[in-house]
């Protein structure tokens, strides 16, 4: 250990420092005043002090400089030669703290070897510096050996430190060791190691033995309380977290805010907005609707639950904002389809100065869709660089998706190949990029060079493959995926996968087939299923099944006008005009319409919207005219248009009409 100061310097900084302990003062500074005026020897305690308050600022030059010190009078710190051991442990144990706090684990370990003295304190200190910088083994191997030493070396802070690593479930095993020697060692009623047990076991994904440990603490304060709530809400129990906070709002203990949060998170989850307003009055009436955290926790659950305008009223009314608020109203906006709104405030911002983090930008670049300017796609991948997110895993991904969804499947393969490490999320990405842009073959490919890497793959990964193959006609193919996500990789099939088979199949013209895989299917058929077999009977012309199809739709969706749309087409391609006249007028009387298409195009960083006979652009009839220039040239090479999507529509009247071209020119 080398001497970084000498003893009259020391002796200049000591004293200022000392004075400081008691002063208002939360910086270490020296004082030429005090230096002078002040002459005295500091004692074990004082010196104490000062090492601890150099551990919590992480001023590891001065405290090693005191070290220096002691080192030099190490006759006055040695337990054997002073009159009460105690004073120099003390110091000792001062040392150990302020080393670890300063992330000087080498050194903290020399101290600890060196100690004339140990105390519980010590074990505690050295354990708990080595487990807060991540050296587990260590730590736990420390711990064992003082567990070695006999039951009076431990006390509620050797339990707690220990339990505050057990995080994951790998450290089950070892809470679970921990929890029996609580019983040995008698300490079963203490609150502070019941908590612990609480928080360990819910982290550690083992609710049951956490709500176990819950009840039967006789004494429970807000600490316990919050434990349990939190922990079931980590672990997806939201309804029994709401069930818990219930209970202790009608006891004796108050909710804290984290109390709050934690039950806002799983009205959030649970996307139940009167509860959530009930909590929101809740924290009203105690006064803690300025708190951070539960400002944060509001606006989410707001977001989460639709209700846009209560959240952006929390969002401009806070006092102050995180890079987290932030995030959490930017994904509230893309979740709400408010992707523009989501750009616009985005773009306030950077024009505001704030520091923008990788979550806001991974946040940003979940908006994008294919009606998304790429221009300002680029220029969120400029601002990726130019702060060095590219080695965030999900700006990554964010960029994948981002530059597929806008058109340039050649810079979404770049990303994909410029990461520095890659997840699941990442094949995910760029297979379903390919997938979505028809190259199947491509998408089979990335999914074979990802099994050799060793990336396992996720029920995502087979919901893109099952759409390549519906798209490039490989039914046996597809089929294949559908049937090794059970078998090999153990993955249940859910509602999307299941549609995206009776979509290859439809399309592929396998309509009976596709018929007896939805009478077949293990679960009842929901609304993806009956949309994608209606979507099948659409391209097959089957109007038979396509009633059958929307009928049942209609039954779990009664206010959607796509299936009497679709059917209505399905009998116009077979000239069945009469039953499209019921469909049409079924529709009225139900009081549905179709929304609306829209087509775009971006040109010069602009984005123009197109929907039919749309005849509010600026330049409405210079396009009209190369339309009708272009629709000239395909007929004279033999275009024939498709009666299948020939374009049927309602007149302003409610008098039925079709087009015979693509297109309505202004009149």
């Amino acid at each position: 250990m080398k001497t970084r100061l000498t003893s009259h310097k020391l002796s200049s900084l000591i004293h200022p420092l000392y004075f400081s302990l008691f002063s208002s003062t939360r910086t270490l500074t020296t004082s030429p005043y005090l230096t002078s005026h002040f002459n005295f020897a500091p004692c074990h305690i004082h010196i104490s002090r000062i090492l601890s308050k150099c551990g919590r600022e992480k001023n590891l030059y001065l405290g090693s400089s005191i070290h220096s010190s002691i080192i030099k009078n190490y006759f006055f710190y040695d337990p054997i030669n002073y009159t009460n051991p105690r004073d120099v442990i003390v110091v000792w144990n001062s040392l150990l703290f302020m080393y670890a706090k300063c992330w000087a684990l080498g050194d903290a370990l020399k101290v600890f070897d060196e100690m004339p003295m140990r105390d519980t304190v010590s074990w505690n200190s050295i354990i708990s510096g080595l487990l807060g910088n991540g050296e587990l083994e260590i730590g736990f191997k420390c711990f064992k050996q003082m567990v070695e030493l006999g039951n009076d070396h431990l006390d509620q802070a050797s339990f707690t430190t220990v339990l505050s690593a057990c995080d994951g479930l790998g450290f089950l095993r070892v809470s679970k060791m921990i929890h029996g020697l609580v019983f040995r060692g008698g300490f079963v009623g203490e609150i502070t190691i019941g908590n612990a047990l609480i928080t360990s076991y819910f982290k550690c994904g083992c609710s049951g033995y956490g709500v176990r440990v819950f009840y039967e603490l006789g004494e429970r304060n807000v600490v316990t309380w919050t434990a349990a709530i939190s922990g079931l809400v980590q672990n997806g129990q939201y309804v029994d977290s709401l069930k818990v906070f219930v209970t202790m709002c009608g006891g004796l203990v108050d909710p804290n805010s984290l109390t709050y949060a934690s039950v806002l998170s799983a009205c959030a989850s649970l996307q139940i907005l009167k509860e959530g307003k009930q909590i929101h009055g809740l924290v009203l009436k105690h006064g803690l609707e300025s708190d951070f955290c539960i400002e944060t926790a509001l606006m989410d659950m707001y977001s989460k639950c639709g209700s846009m305008e209560d959240a952006l009223q929390i969002f401009y009314s806070a006092d102050r904002l995180d890079e987290v608020s932030m995030t959490v109203v930017l994904v509230g906006f893309a979740q709400n389809g408010l992707e523009e709104e989501a750009i616009q405030i985005f773009i306030q911002m950077i024009q505001a100065g704030v520091n923008i983090d990788s979550n806001m930008v991974s946040a940003i670049l979940g908006v994008f869709g294919t009606d998304t300017s790429l221009t300002f796609g680029q220029q969120i991948h400029s601002l990726v660089i130019k702060k060095r997110f590219g080695a965030n895993l999900f700006v990554s991904n964010g960029l994948i998706n981002m530059y597929s969804k806008c058109g340039n499947l050649e810079e979404s393969l770049k990303a994909f190949k410029q990461m520095p490490q890659r997840n699941s999320v990442s094949w995910n990405s760029v297979i379903a990029a390919f997938a979505r842009h028809g190259d199947g073959l491509k998408a089979i490919q990335l999914y074979e060079e990802m099994l050799l890497e060793g990336v396992e793959p996720t029920d995502v990964t087979f919901i893109s493959l099952l759409h390549a193959c519906s798209h490039v006609g490989l039914v046996d193919k597809g089929m294949e995926f559908f049937e090794s996500m059970s078998k090999f990789h153990h993955i249940n099939p859910r509602m999307e996968h299941y549609a995206c088979v009776i979509d290859m199949l439809g399309r592929a013209g396998f309509l009976s087939e596709a018929k007896s895989f939805v009478d077949n299917l293990p679960v009842k058929p929901g609304i993806l299923v009956w949309q994608a077999l209606l979507g099948a009977c659409s391209i097959s012309g089957n109007s038979e099944l396509g009633k059958y199809a929307a009928d049942q739709l209609l039954l779990l969706e009664p206010d959607n006008p796509a299936p009497l749309v679709q059917l209505a087409n399905i009998f116009s391609c077979e000239g069945r005009w009469r039953d499209r006249a019921r469909t049409i007028k079924r529709m009225k009387e139900v009081g549905i319409s179709k929304e609306t298409g829209i087509s775009w195009i971006e040109i010069e960083r602009k984005v123009h919207s197109f929907v039919v006979c749309d005849q509010m652009h600026p330049q409405a009839e210079v396009i009209y005219a190369v339309l009708a220039e272009l629709l000239l040239q395909l007929a004279d090479e033999g275009y024939k248009p498709d009666k299948r999507f020939m374009v049927h529509y309602m007149g302003q009247n409610g008098e039925e009409s079709q087009l015979q071209s693509t297109f309505c020119p202004p009149n």
